[in-house]
């Protein structure tokens, strides 16, 4: 049953029934529904902006993960990166230097203006396009790791090589010199003892009685014995491998054979005159992947500092060659 209200009307001084008009109620509606409203949507704001939607808290929980993940992999990059740069330094730097191999071209490996300009295009990309990029630069580290690998199992045959590289490497005078006065004539251009003009000495010359000893000065294999036309007369040429290879002149007796494997200090031949030449010495060169060298800079082996100063001095004088 339906509640009746009553009001006391001062102007007829009774109590009469109170009537709400419908304008007043449609405005009541209107003023509560507003009101619901506007708390309503205070309250979404409220939520949304300092708690978040469902969807964005799942949005949040991801973007964490993605930054953890960006994380790990930027420390992967910096990792793999800093050792990289150091294994290419010790590389090209010490271990190729040791064993006298040529480095590792750059263009095999990542070049640091390459390195940089993909660093600044990665960091300015959105994070996950990042992490693909990133990913992307870690894949370049394992083919630069692959290559890197490869150089060392490279260097790993030269390690297993140097002994015998060491033994191949002329390291001695080729005649015994105790006394370092058997140089007559260094390696340079020299007065020829025949023309009289001044021409290329590419070794040399060691004057001593006909008959002395001629020694190996490195392990090898005789490539040539026998007598030349070319003006070596007699001779031994022994190929040591490396790219080493030595010459040994105007010999009056050849005792090597071509073919026959040499140990340094074994004897190849004997002091003479053979050829074009104008007394018993042994004429000595040192080649180098078919470059004539200075052989005085391959004595280290039998000579101290003081001596190598002195038969440095000896073979540098400018004089007539012997042949």
């Amino acid at each position: 049953m339906k509640k009746i209200k009553y009001y006391y009307n001062t102007h007829t001084l009774r109590y009469e029934k109170l009537i709400t008009p419908l304008r007043v109620k449609l405005l009541r509606v209107f003023g509560f529904v507003a009101t619901a409203f506007v708390t309503a949507v205070l309250i979404a704001f409220i939520a949304f902006r300092f708690i978040g939607s469902p969807y964005e808290r799942i949005l949040r929980q991801q973007n964490g993960e993605l930054k953890d993940e960006l994380a790990q992999l930027n420390e992967r990059v910096k990792a793999v990166d800093q050792q990289m740069d150091a294994l290419e330094k010790r590389d090209n730097e010490v271990y190729r230097s040791i064993f006298e191999a040529q480095p590792i071209p750059d263009s095999l490996r990542t070049l640091q203006a390459e390195k940089e300009q993909e660093i600044a295009k990665v960091e300015s990309l959105p994070e996950g396009k990042l992490i693909h990029a990133i990913d992307t630069t870690v894949n370049k580290l394992k083919a630069r790791i692959a290559a890197q690998t490869k150089s060392y199992d490279e260097v790993t045959k030269l390690i297993a090589n140097k002994e015998q590289l060491l033994s191949s490497t002329p390291a001695i005078q080729p005649v015994s010199n105790k006394d370092l006065s058997r140089i007559a004539s260094g390696f340079g251009y020299r007065v020829d003892p025949v023309y009289k003009t001044i021409k290329l000495h590419a070794g040399l010359d060691f004057a001593a009685p006909q008959g002395t000893p001629i020694y190996a000065t490195a392990n090898g294999t005789v490539a040539q014995a026998g007598f030349s036309e070319g003006g070596y007369g007699n001779h031994v040429v022994i190929d040591h491998g490396y790219g080493y290879e030595t010459v040994y002149g105007h010999m009056v007796r050849v005792k090597a054979r071509a073919g026959q494997k040499v140990k340094r200090g074994e004897v190849i031949g004997y002091v003479g005159s053979t050829g074009k030449s104008t007394g018993p010495h042994c004429h000595y060169e040192v080649h180098k992947n078919g470059q004539k060298l200075d052989p005085v800079y391959f004595f280290y082996n039998d000579l101290s500092p003081q001596q190598f100063d002195q038969l440095l001095k000896r073979a540098s004088s400018s004089n007539q060659s012997l042949d």
